[in-house]
């Protein structure tokens, strides 16, 4: 699947690589940064495609902090590395490779559920941080399963080959060596413009049910992702 990501074929599907969602992200990452009392002076993120979360946090968090992007797609990296600024930088290379000395923090948002291996993946990222955020979407829920389309839809649209729920996702993390510190849900899909007529109708339910009972509108509707802080 590596190469859709050079090829033109992820660039076609996704034409922003979804810059227009990284106010919203940037936010939560904020707040769990904040409701743990962290104090980075430096924060890297891995595969941050189109640059747009690190330059939301570098305005929300200050220019005190040094912010650094890693992307291994050369389409991804044209669009990055012209938001580079003094106390942001970007890079095409492969994190892993590189070499970074240790960062406060580093950052997989939206990531691992693209990496064929994601468990070498998040074992090679466990060293390169004191403390790791990940933004993962849980897309396996009730009516996802039993719709089987929208999973589909984003293997090919998206480029997801691995599917978690909010239980799978902290094993997968707590099987390759962390700490879980702090997580919460996040959700795109009731807090961001709908993305089709489905996702409009399910707007609502999904906003009632949650209310009321946020594990089951979790796994029954879903729409929702996991944001974690780990060591």
């Amino acid at each position: 699947m590596s190469q859709i990501y050079n090829d033109g074929t992820y660039l076609e599907n996704n034409p922003s690589w979804h810059e227009e969602d990284s106010p919203w992200k940037a936010r939560q990452i904020v707040k769990i940064i904040e409701k743990n009392s962290l104090h980075p002076e430096n924060i890297c993120e891995v595969g941050c495609g189109a640059g747009g979360v690190l330059k939301e946090l570098s305005v929300l968090l200050g220019n005190s902090i040094n912010f650094s992007g890693f992307e291994i797609s050369q389409q991804a990296y044209d669009m990055c590395h012209k938001k580079t600024q003094s106390n942001l930088t970007f890079k095409l290379a492969d994190l892993f490779e590189e070499e970074t000395g240790h960062f406060d923090i580093a950052m997989a948002i939206d990531v691992f559920e693209h990496v064929e291996d994601y468990f070498n993946f998040l074992r090679k990222l466990r060293p390169k941080a004191e403390y790791k955020i990940f933004h993962i979407p849980l897309e396996l829920s009730a009516q996802s399963i039993l719709r089987s389309s929208p999973i589909i839809k984003n293997r090919k649209r998206l480029g997801h080959i691995h599917y978690f729920t909010k239980d799978t996702a902290i094993e997968s993390l707590r099987d390759t060596g962390y700490e879980i510190v702090d997580y919460f849900y996040t959700g795109a899909r009731t807090e961001l413009p709908a993305k089709g007529w489905k996702a409009s109708l399910l707007r609502m339910p999904r906003k009632l049910l949650y209310a009321i009972h946020k594990e089951l509108a979790v796994r029954l509707l879903g729409g929702y992702s996991l944001l974690v802080l780990a060591k």
